[in-house]
């Protein structure tokens, strides 16, 4: 970790960080960023693309005394105390998602803020750059764009756990002048079964006897948002503690399923990670109750 701490903060470069889930890379970017602004330099510019995980990564950030910040669709009634700390210059880290710079009263109001003295310029979940990453949002072209206006002076650190050679080749050619650090991504911790089910039923069937019996607490993937409902409301009936997570979801009501992290969550595929932010969560499985053999756990 201290090496790319290193790179960033006192060698100003910019660097892609490949490093398994759980090695610690906030961790980086907020201790550079301590670094930095004991030297003077401005805010942290975080691009996150999910709610929960900025949810986490502020009290992260606060846990080392980090002050920081985010401007999302949710919190609008908080944007002028944003506006505020911006201008007096006592937020350390903003964070945001990359849909906020295509928001015109984003680019036009708050950005202008920092974007002189911006201190550290950070993307998370990296491989949302890379059209030949498993998870490509059109969104994060503009971070690249963004990137172009940034004084050389100003070091940017991209973050992510799984890119493969040619997502990371991608990367650092959208990127100029990108290092790439990069660890092993294999997590021993994790076992996975294909189980073949024939029929929607079976299948749903499968998760009703076997679910119940499970240790801990997780979470099921489903493809739509109709399939998250249908799964969800028949575990409900056979007894089952579960949620219902997608987003279609009032912005209460999803808070309102994040706050209970030990109950089963059944969460559509495009939600799927910002439903996810417990260190104890212990299951998962990915489900279709039309259109598919199996299931996998």
């Amino acid at each position: 970790q201290w090496d790319a701490v290193d790179r960033v903060a006192n060698q100003g470069q910019r660097l892609l960080v490949v490093q398994r889930t759980g090695w610690g890379k906030s961790v980086v970017y907020f201790l550079a960023t301590k670094i930095l602004r004991d030297k003077g330099a401005g805010p942290t510019l975080l691009i996150s693309p999910l709610l929960s995980l900025m949810r986490n990564q502020i009290l992260a950030a606060e846990r080392l005394g980090i002050r920081a910040a985010t401007i999302h669709s949710d919190n609008l009634e908080e944007w002028p105390e944003v506006e505020a700390t911006l201008r007096e210059n006592r937020c350390d880290v903003l964070l945001v998602s990359p849909e906020r710079l295509g928001n015109a009263e984003f680019m036009q109001k708050l950005l202008p803020l920092i974007q002189g003295s911006i201190g550290l310029f950070v993307v998370d979940e990296a491989h949302c750059i890379s059209q030949w990453g498993h998870d490509f949002r059109p969104d994060y072209r503009r971070i690249v764009r963004v990137m172009r206006f940034l004084p050389p002076r100003v070091p940017v650190l991209c973050t992510t756990a799984t890119a493969n050679d040619r997502v990371v080749r991608d990367v650092e050619t959208q990127i100029a002048h990108l290092h790439t650090l990069r660890g092993p991504l294999v997590r021993h911790s994790l076992r996975l079964f294909n189980i073949r089910l024939d029929d929607q039923a079976e299948r749903l069937a499968w998760l009703a006897h076997f679910v119940p019996q499970l240790p801990g607490h997780g979470i099921i993937y489903c493809l739509t948002i109709q399939d998250t409902r249908r799964v969800a409301e028949w575990l409900q009936r056979q007894g089952v503690e579960v949620r219902a997570y997608h987003a279609d979801l009032d912005s209460e009501l999803r808070v309102e399923a994040r706050s209970k992290p030990h109950v089963l969550r059944v969460s559509a595929a495009h939600a799927a990670g910002s439903a996810v932010s417990s260190s104890t969560a212990r299951r998962c499985a990915a489900a279709r109750t039309r259109n598919m053999s199996g299931l996998v756990c």
